[in-house]
C-alpha cells in the first residue's frame, strides 16, 4: 500500500506529541525548586521509556477490538502488535502511545519533591493498564461509550475528540488523589522556596507543548475543513486563555507574570481539547477566557483545602479538563443539523452524555488510582525520607544536580566507576552556609 498524505501527516502529528512529554518535563522543572528540577525531568522521560514498551506489549490492544463488558479490549489479541505488522495500523498504534505517555506523566506534578522514582516508575505501568487502557477503550474503541455501546444507548453520544476526559480529567484525578496518597511537601505553604526556580524553562515548556497540541488535537482529523477548523481553535482558546488569566492575576494580586502567561495557556489548550473539532472559533475564545479566568482561581484552591498538588495539576487540568468537556453541553455544534449543544437548541442530551463520561472517569481514575497509590505507598513507600527531601531529590534519587552552584553539592555519580559518599542533609547544608556569596551567607535551599 502507497504511503498517503494522510499517513505522513498521522506520523508527523505524533512525533510532535510525544515531542510535548520533554516539554512537560522542562515546563514541570522550572516550576520546582533547583534541587528538584532533573527528577521532574526524569519522571516524564521515565515515562515515555516504560509506557512506549507496554504499549507494544499489551496497551495499545487493550484499547482496540473485542472487549470485556465494554471496559477494555483483550490485551493478547494484538500482544507486541505481531498482527499489525505488514498493516498501516501501525502508524495508528503509535499515535495513540505518545497520548497513553503524556496522560501519565501529567500526574507526575502533583507529587513534585517528594516522590521516590522507583514508586514512580511502577505506578506507571499498573496506572496505564488499569486507567487508562480502559478508558481509551471505553470512549475511542468501542466500549461503552463508544458508538454502539451501552452508555451511549442510555446516555447520548459523548464528544472527546482528543481527551478531555480520557487524558485530562483522568490524570486531573489522579494527581489530586495521589497528592493525598503522598503527603503535603514539608514546609508546604510555609516555606516561601517552595517556588519556580527556572521561569524560562517554564516558558519553553509551555511553547512546546503548545506547538505539540496542534498535533494532539489535529492528528486525528480526516478532512481539510476538519483539521482547519481544529487548528484555529487549537490557536484561540488557549490565546484567550492566557489573557483572562493574566487579567484575573492583575486584579487578584497586582501582577501580570510569567507564570501566569503560561498556565492560561496550559489551562486553554487543555480546555479546547475534547471539543476542538466540534464548536466554532468563536466559541473557543468564550471557551478559553473561562477556563483561563476559572483556573486561575482554582489553583489558589490547594491552599484553602491543604492539598499540596505540587505543580498545580488539578487546578489545571482536573478544572479546565471539567470545564471544557462539560462545556460541549452548551456549544456543540449541531451535526446535519441535529443535536448540539443548549445554545444551538439540541436540549440537555449532548450535556447528559458529556456529565456520565466525567463521572465515570472521575470514578475510574479516583478509585484505581487510590488502590494503586495505596498499595505502593504500603509496601515500598511512595515518598522519600525527610532528609532526603530537604536535600534535594535530584542528589537523593539520582546521584545528579541540575547546576552546578557552588552552594549545591555537585552529585556523586562518577562515570569512570570511583564511588564518592552520598550526601546527606547535613553536609548539603554545611556546603551550603560554608560558600560565600556576594550579600553574605545565605542558608541551604537559597536556591531551591
Amino acid at each position: 500500500m502507497a504511503i498517503t498524505a494522510q499517513h505522513v501527516w498521522l506520523m508527523i502529528a505524533a512525533a510532535m506529541v510525544l515531542f510535548m512529554t520533554p516539554g512537560l518535563g522542562l515546563f514541570y522543572g522550572g516550576m520546582t525548586r533547583a534541587k528538584a528540577a532533573l527528577n521532574m525531568i526524569m519522571m516524564s522521560f521515565i515515562s515515555a521509556g516504560i509506557v512506549g514498551v507496554v504499549w507494544v506489549l499489551w496497551g495499545y490492544s487493550m484499547t482496540t477490538g473485542e472487549g470485556f463488558l465494554g471496559i477494555f479490549g483483550n490485551p493478547f489479541t494484538n500482544f507486541g502488535l505481531q498482527n499489525l505488522m505488514g498493516s498501516p495500523d501501525l502508524i495508528k498504534a503509535g499515535f495513540s502511545a505518545t497520548f497513553a505517555i503524556i496522560t501519565v506523566a501529567l500526574i507526575s506534578g502533583a507529587i513534585a519533591d517528594r516522590a521516590k522514582f522507583g514508586a514512580w516508575a511502577l505506578f506507571v505501568p499498573v496506572w496505564v493498564t488499569l486507567v487508562y487502557c480502559p478508558l481509551a477503550y471505553m470512549i475511542w474503541g468501542g466500549g461503552l461509550m463508544s458508538a454502539g455501546g451501552a452508555m451511549t444507548a442510555m446516555f447520548g453520544q459523548v464528544i472527546d475528540f482528543a481527551g478531555g476526559a480520557v487524558v485530562e480529567i483522568s490524570s486531573g484525578t489522579a494527581a489530586l488523589v495521589l497528592a493525598l496518597v503522598v503527603g503535603q511537601r514539608h514546609g508546604f505553604a510555609k516555606d516561601p522556596s517552595h517556588r519556580p526556580h527556572n521561569v524560562p524553562f517554564i516558558m519553553l515548556g509551555a511553547a512546546i507543548l503548545w506547538f505539540g497540541w496542534f498535533g494532539f488535537n489535529g492528528g486525528a482529523a480526516t478532512t481539510a475543513e476538519q483539521a482547519g477548523l481544529i487548528w484555529v481553535n487549537t490557536l484561540a482558546a488557549p490565546a484567550a486563555a492566557m489573557l483572562s488569566w493574566l487579567l484575573v492575576e492583575k486584579v487578584r494580586h497586582g501582577h501580570p507574570t510569567s507564570l501566569g502567561a503560561a498556565s492560561g495557556v496550559v489551562a486553554g489548550l487543555v480546555a479546547i481539547t475534547p471539543s476542538c473539532a466540534n464548536i466554532s472559533p468563536v466559541a473557543a475564545i468564550g471557551l478559553g477566557l473561562v477556563a483561563g479566568a476559572a483556573c486561575c482561581v482554582f489553583v489558589d484552591l490547594k491552599y484553602l483545602f491543604a492539598l499540596d498538588d505540587s505543580l498545580d495539576v488539578v487546578g489545571v487540568h482536573l478544572g479546565a479538563g471539567l470545564i471544557g468537556t462539560l462545556a460541549l453541553g452548551f456549544i456543540a455544534l449541531p451535526v446535519d443539523g441535529e443535536g448540539g449543544g443548549l445554545l444551538y437548541g439540541g436540549g440537555f442530551q449532548q450535556l447528559v452524555a458529556q456529565s456520565a463520561a466525567v463521572v465515570v472517569t472521575v470514578l475510574l481514575s479516583g478509585v484505581v488510582t487510590l488502590i494503586i497509590g495505596r498499595g505502593i505507598h504500603r509496601f515500598i513507600g511512595f515518598r522519600v525520607s525527610h532528609e532526603a527531601e530537604t536535600a534535594g531529590v535530584d542528589i537523593s534519587q539520582h546521584a545528579e544536580t541540575a547546576y552546578a552552584f557552588g552552594e549545591l553539592f555537585a552529585g556523586h555519580f562518577n562515570p569512570l566507576g570511583h564511588r564518592l559518599p552520598v550526601p546527606s542533609a547535613a553536609t548539603v547544608g554545611t556546603a551550603v552556609e560554608s560558600s560565600p556569596r556576594p550579600g553574605g551567607p545565605t542558608r541551604e535551599d537559597s536556591f531551591a
